[in-house]
């Protein structure tokens, strides 16, 4: 029979076994094998039932083993020893710890690279003082890939966002994670009969999980409310879980006091359609906020001074601290300007399609006096989202539009990205070049505890300039053996879900071999990342697979979105060639990719394969993690490859991205590549063996690999990153744009919008000296710039006038650009135009050119493009400009 409730009964340790609770619920223990050892040796084959995981392994074990076990002198002796271990890692100083000691005795940093006060300033402008670091930082995020155990991931951004919480507990960075908890997280995925993938959406009970649900200091859960339309209410109490040092706060809209609709909302990660994706990303985004205030207020942990947004879907965020300060007292600019001063938005997606978009009236309709966020005015909240620039949708609310305004600082994910970035979002930048908006990049990282196997781990990066190449080639050996009866197990499984009887699966015996060349692919399903095309040539794909003298073997894995069915249709193209008789025991995809299989399917393969379409991989870390093991990548290059791809570590794909290709044309030339490749320099550099049997060439790319990449793509690399480039100064601006600073600002923005439209450049004259005969340039002379200004009533402090010089291409367009201030030289004239003057030195030859521009400027501005305001030159006043060298 049925339950018709169903709950958990918490076993009750015996009290010398107490500390393996506390053990179990900070999920440090998902990086650390000793602790794992430990969970392990309490009782090993309840460990592998549970699937690795302490929480569900205590709940299961006999009370009679407890027993033995609390008078087991060995086995107390080592919980006692991870326990300290655990205190002293949550309680000892750390990377952080000692930047905020340097930072004290070096005394206060700067809190912008601008002077601290401009020529008639207001005395609220002045910074106050302070060490630039911020004391909290609240890190939102619609998934977080910490373990298995805790599903709540769909790729990876989640797998990102948990990388990035071990990296900032292990720097000690005082992180803290905010996002919701899914009772159904992502999906399970199986395959049909005929290839098809399943979904299944198993109930996830959040007391069988490693949480804790925040509570009152009288006991009662915490409640966070907000408003729907018409007033109905929407409850969600909080659940915490401890990623090491870090508080992780997730949001559950399932509670008695929701009506069915409102229960539903946190059901399951990218489910339902716009209306419940705003939901979530409103309960996000604002209940978020509202939680950390609450956590904070019971636990006295200090308030977020920064608040990073990853990706768009958080980005509500923004407004209910905006709500916060105008309740206090600010205007609508004020707590604007304030809010952005200590906002990073970090953008995930090259495309727009990959953005949160939703209909202009469905988000007016959430807000306002019977809804959520009733201080402030629809229009205003729908103005910081909409696509207000060329090309952009009209009746569009971009979330990522709202994180960039909301935000005063912003990056991509690797160099490539935030070029692509720049150029996706320049349209809110009117007048200014790509390689001018705000946009900044800081590379993903991966956390090497977590994807690194064991035996790796315990050799460590320094060991492996001295470990011989026999060991190293029996370590990678014993790695892709692991592997192979992973798969085989993996493999049984699924063709048990899929209908197929034991008689007819010895085949899967002989799937695999540990001493054939490995590679992997694991990843989502979306369109741009190419699943299939692997199989563009299939005959030329088996000959590969089945060579006599240099096979190779594929493992590919990866979850197509529940409404793709193209992605959909992508695995069955791919599941039906490889459930071939000829091709089977050389080529397997396994269902149900997650991050409990791919810890074991990063360091057993050779290879790592990634072939999407360029540049739409805005980083792309499984080939780091694969990486981290001394797995060779062989991608096209885009995401973190580009940046860093050398001979030494692997190879790159050709592309065919040029405009007049087509994609059919296109897939088949980078299919073919990727053929060559494999056939011509992957496989017989594996084959090649010397007197001694080894492939030394290859071994010496492992040991590359493992020496010199490894090191770059670490998650403590990128947190360190964040914390000097965006953390530290969001943190310094958030101190200087206190209300009064932020109201002095935002005035000042005002004032200048207004009077903007009568900037104008009017005239430029440009005089060479010394004169050259025929007036032409010659390297070492000096161009004299005289430029007349109109100021619209605003003071020559409001305004930098620049010279933009430098190289010009083929169309005028200025490249290599550096840029020379002018300086005004008398009062206005009758007209209230200004004169500005500045040498320019001709230190290049070749094509150069020129031109004048004049900005808005302000000490507590953090680019010259934030306020997004620029004059230039009118044709007639260029017309004027009397010099432009060739």
């Amino acid at each position: 029979m049925k339950a018709i409730r169903r709950f958990s009964v918490r076993p009750v340790l015996p009290e010398p076994l107490r500390p393996l609770n506390r053990l179990a619920r900070n999920l440090r223990w998902s990086w650390h094998p000793e602790t794992r050892e430990l969970f392990e040796s309490v009782d090993p084959e309840g460990w592998r039932e549970s699937g690795g995981d302490p929480v569900r392994l205590l709940g299961a074990v006999p009370l009679s083993r407890l027993a033995d076990l609390a008078e087991d002198r060995s086995f107390l002796r080592r919980l006692t020893a991870a326990a300290d271990d655990l205190h002293d890692y949550l309680t000892g100083p750390r990377w952080y710890q000692g930047r905020v000691a340097a930072e004290g005795r070096a005394g206060p940093a700067p809190v912008e690279s601008v002077p601290a006060v401009s020529p008639g300033a207001p005395v609220s402008s002045v910074p106050p003082a302070s060490s630039g670091l911020p004391t909290a930082i609240a890190y939102f995020s619609p998934e977080f890939g910490i373990t298995a155990a805790l599903p709540q991931y769909s790729g990876g951004l989640g797998i990102l966002a948990g990388d990035h919480l071990k990296a900032a507990s292990d720097l000690g960075v005082p992180l803290m994670g905010v996002g919701l908890l899914y009772r159904h997280g992502y999906f399970r995925q199986s395959l049909s009969r005929d290839g098809w993938q399943q979904e299944h959406y198993p109930v996830l009970d959040p007391d069988e999980l490693p949480l804790s649900q925040l509570c009152e200091t009288d006991g009662r859960p915490v409640r966070i409310p907000l408003t729907l339309p018409g007033g109905r209410p929407l409850h969600a109490r909080v659940w915490q879980a401890q990623v090491g040092r870090v508080p992780l706060l997730l949001l559950d809209s399932d509670v008695e006091e929701n009506g069915h609709g409102e229960r539903e909302v946190t059901d399951r990660l990218y489910g339902g359609g716009s209306e419940h994706r705003l939901l979530q990303e409103m309960l996000l985004g604002i209940g978020g906020v509202r939680a950390l205030r609450a956590y904070c207020g019971l636990t006295g942990h200090p308030e977020p001074e920064v608040f990073h947004t990853n990706e768009g879907h958080a980005g509500f965020q923004g407004l209910e601290r905006i709500r916060e300060l105008i309740d206090g007292g600010a205007d609508f600019e004020a707590a604007h300007e304030a809010v952005r001063a200590g906002t990073v938005f970090t953008t995930h997606t090259p495309v727009p399609a990959g953005i949160d978009r939703f209909d202009r009236e469905l988000v007016a309709r959430h807000f306002g006096d019977d809804a959520e966020l009733p201080g402030i005015e629809a229009e205003r909240i729908l103005a910081l989202g909409m696509e207000t620039y060329p090309g952009g949708e009209p009746n569009l609310f971009n979330m990522a539009v709202m994180g960039l305004r909301l935000g005063r600082r912003a990056n991509g994910v690797s160099t490539l990205h935030g070029r692509v970035s720049r150029e996706m979002f320049a349209g809110l930048w009117p007048g200014f070049d790509p390689e001018e908006v705000p946009i900044t990049s800081v590379t993903n990282g991966v956390h090497a505890p977590t994807w690194t196997a064991p035996e790796v781990t315990r050799l460590g990066a320094r060991q492996f300039g001295h470990l011989g190449d026999s060991e190293l080639w029996e370590l990678r050996r014993t790695l892709r053996k692991r592997l192979v009866a992973e798969v085989r197990q993996r493999l049984y499984a699924s063709w048990r879900q899929r209908g197929a009887g034991t008689a007819e699966l010895g085949w899967i015996d002989g799937v695999l071999d540990p001493d054939v060349l490995t590679i992997g692919f694991a990843r989502r399903v979306p369109s741009y990342k190419r699943l299939t095309l692997m199989l563009r040539d299939q005959d030329r794909l088996m000959e590969l697979l089945l060579h006599p003298e240099r096979p190779i073997q594929i493992v590919v894995a990866g979850k197509a979105h529940p409404a793709d069915d193209g992605g959909k249709r992508l695995v069955q193209e791919l599941v039906r060639f490889a459930d071939d008789p000829r091709v089977r025991h050389r080529l397997v995809f396994l269902p149900d990719y997650g991050m409990g299989m791919a810890q074991k399917l990063y360091p057993g393969c050779d290879v790592w394969l990634n072939n999407p379409l360029r540049p739409l991989e805005a980083c792309g870390t499984s080939g780091m993690k694969a990486a981290l093991n001394g797995c060779l990548n062989l991608s096209v290059l885009d995401g973190w490859w580009d940046e860093w791809y050398e001979p030494d570590f692997g190879w790159a794909i050709p592309t065919a991205d040029g405009d007049a290709i087509d994609e059919t044309r296109r897939d088949d030339l980078e299919a073919a590549a990727l053929y060559d490749l494999l056939e011509q320099r992957v496989a017989p550099r594996f084959y090649d063996r010397g007197l001694d049997g080894l492939p030394g060439r290859w071994i010496a790319m492992v040991r590359r690999t493992l020496t010199t990449l490894g090191p770059k793509v670490l998650a403590g690399r990128m947190v360190r990153e964040y914390v000097e480039r965006l953390y530290a100064p969001a943190a310094r601006s958030h101190r200087a744009l206190n209300l009064e600073a932020a109201a002095e600002l935002a005035t000042w923005k005002t004032r200048i919008r207004a009077a903007w439209p009568d900037v104008a450049v009017d005239h430029v004259e440009a005089h060479l000296t010394p004169p050259a005969p025929g007036g032409a340039a010659e390297l070492g002379s000096t161009l004299s710039l005289r430029v007349r200004v109109r100021l619209g009533g605003l003071d020559p402090a409001d305004v930098e006038v620049q010279a933009v010089a430098g190289r010009v291409d083929d169309t005028d367009r200025i490249t290599d650009a550096t840029h020379v201030p002018l300086k005004p030289t008398a009062g206005p004239d009758l007209e209230g135009s200004r004169l500005y003057e500045a040498p320019l030195a001709l230190n290049r030859t070749g094509p150069f050119g020129y031109t004048i521009r004049v900005l808005p400027t302000h000490p507590l501005l953090s680019h010259p493009a934030e306020p997004g305001l620029i004059a230039v030159p009118s044709e007639s006043a260029s017309e004027a400009a009397g010099v432009l060298m060739r």
